[in-house]
């Protein structure tokens, strides 16, 4: 058709920051898919750039890879999700929603690890500093569940903190393909085992006072 380019659209400048991020993005599906097979001409066709430009914000492929590992592993995108959760909901449905967003992430990253063949998250302090540092997305993650458990202490059987450590225990567990047999449970099925495991009741309180044992 006349006066119709044939050349390919240039993908509008971005800031460095936003540009980097962008490529970190359209980099992580295609980890998922092929692992460390992917190129980096895949990359830059998926982020909507020149493979030039991906050169320019990093240096070669195993630096983009280390900075997509480490975004991936990031608590901050869950941390943000389970805060918005609506705490006007009851007890069960905050944890089912709560559970729902942990086994997002627990898919993702055994996914990436899996195609990567990482038996181990990444050292939080590369590359770059301000890394997330070990075991800052199962803090953040406790005590957001905590939060749920804590208005609803008289229900239970132990203390919100162990309560939450439980169903994250549970969650991670019952979504891990290796452990669940490639069946995962539910966030419903999760929170059942849990919740109704370590509620106060009546009925189950006086089987086990009478009990011998």
């Amino acid at each position: 058709m006349a006066g119709v380019s044939s050349q390919p659209r240039r993908a509008p400048p971005l800031p460095p920051e936003a540009r980097r991020a962008s490529i970190i993005a359209a980099a992580l599906p295609l980890l998922r898919r092929h692992g460390a097979a992917v190129t980096t001409a895949q990359i830059a066709m998926a982020a909507g750039i020149a493979e030039g430009t991906l050169f320019r914000v990093f240096p070669d492929k195993e630096t983009l890879v280390s900075a997509a590992i480490c975004t991936a592993f990031d608590p901050t995108p869950t941390d943000r999700e389970l805060a918005a959760i609506d705490h006007e909901l009851g007890l069960r449905d905050q944890l089912i929603a709560a559970v729902e967003i942990l086994q997002r992430r627990v898919e993702a990253v055994w996914q990436l690890m899996s195609m990567l063949g990482m038996t181990a998250p990444p050292d939080p302090r590369g590359p770059g500093p301000g890394g997330p540092r070990p075991g800052a997305a199962s803090d953040s993650a406790g005590r957001r569940l905590a939060a749920i458990f804590e208005p609803h202490r008289a229900e239970l059987r132990c203390a919100p903190d162990q309560a939450a450590r439980l169903l994250r225990i549970m969650t991670f567990a019952g979504t891990h393909p290796r452990i669940s047999d490639g069946i995962p449970l539910t966030a419903a099925e999760i929170v059942a085992v849990v919740l109704d495991g370590i509620r106060v009741r009546a009925d189950l309180d006086a089987e086990l006072e009478a009990s011998p044992c």
